[in-house]
């Protein structure tokens, strides 16, 4: 078995998580260690040092074309979101650039899936998304990743089921599917539910509101709205989006007062 990668992982610390996987590779096998170097490589370009990430997987390219199925397919991933990401500048996003970070998102969903490792697998489809932007092509990715996500019977592969409802909710929004992409944020929320987790719940939550306005539910979307201000207030972590929501509630009700106060909240957080 290949070294589980979770509890290393802290994903709003990333230098903290290299630290942790540099202390790992002491005693590690050949495959484990590349795979770390992987990991180590993803932390910098958390931090917005691509380069730095690249110089890390090229130094073990000789290696990791003999190594395991994980540790190559964790590579072309890695190296892939070097090139095209969510930390990406837009400007950064050329034609070459992107089908080079296609290229090997494809090559790892491919690798990913000859060697049955489905979490991976849906990881590169949804880092496709990064590279084809428009909606239609998102949704499509989308919808091969919930399909694997679906039909998984590894545990890696079944986590993804939410964040995969929220991009394919969100995909299908942007399609003005809004009654489509409404029962994909719905379930979203029952998932979010149920693993406990509150700041994506509510999170969730909001996508919710955020359709339900988009199809003229507008006194539904402002109760969700205001609970979760009511909610995020409480948790202590005041959320722009929920005040931006509520301005655009209350300024098609014609309650300008309110709305200007959500829009003087939203600056004090954002400015």
């Amino acid at each position: 078995m290949a070294i589980d990668l979770e509890p290393l992982w802290n994903f709003s610390q990333p230098e903290q998580s290299e630290q942790r996987f540099r202390a790992a590779l002491a005693g590690a096998s050949r495959d484990d260690a590349l795979i770390l170097q992987t990991q180590i490589a993803r932390s910098y370009g958390l931090r917005g040092d691509f380069a730095r990430g690249q110089q890390i997987l090229k130094s073990i390219e000789a290696e990791i074309a003999v190594a395991s199925t994980e540790a190559r397919v964790r590579y072309e991933l890695e190296f892939g979101r070097t090139l095209a990401s969510a930390k990406h500048a837009a400007g950064s996003q050329t034609r070459e650039v992107k089908a080079q970070a296609r290229a090997r998102y494809l090559r790892a969903l491919e690798l990913a899936k000859g060697g049955q490792l489905d979490a991976l697998a849906i990881d590169a489809l949804h880092m496709l998304a990064f590279v084809d932007t428009a909606p239609s092509d998102q949704l499509k990715w989308g919808e091969q990743a919930l399909a694997i996500a679906l039909a998984s019977t590894q545990p890696a592969g079944g986590k993804w089921d939410a964040s995969l409802r929220n991009n394919i909710g969100y995909a299908l929004h942007q399609l003005k599917r809004y009654d489509e992409a409404l029962a994909q944020f719905e379930r979203a929320v029952v998932l979010r539910e149920r693993a406990d987790d509150a700041e994506a719940t509510r999170a969730a939550h909001w996508m919710v509101a955020w359709t339900l306005r988009a199809l003229n539910r507008s006194d539904e979307a402002l109760a969700i709205q205001l609970r979760l201000e009511r909610e995020c207030d409480a948790a202590g972590v005041p959320d722009p989006y929920v005040f931006d929501e509520l301005e655009a509630l209350y300024r098609a009700r014609g309650d300008d007062l309110r709305a200007d106060e959500y829009a003087r909240k939203r600056k004090l957080l954002t400015r």
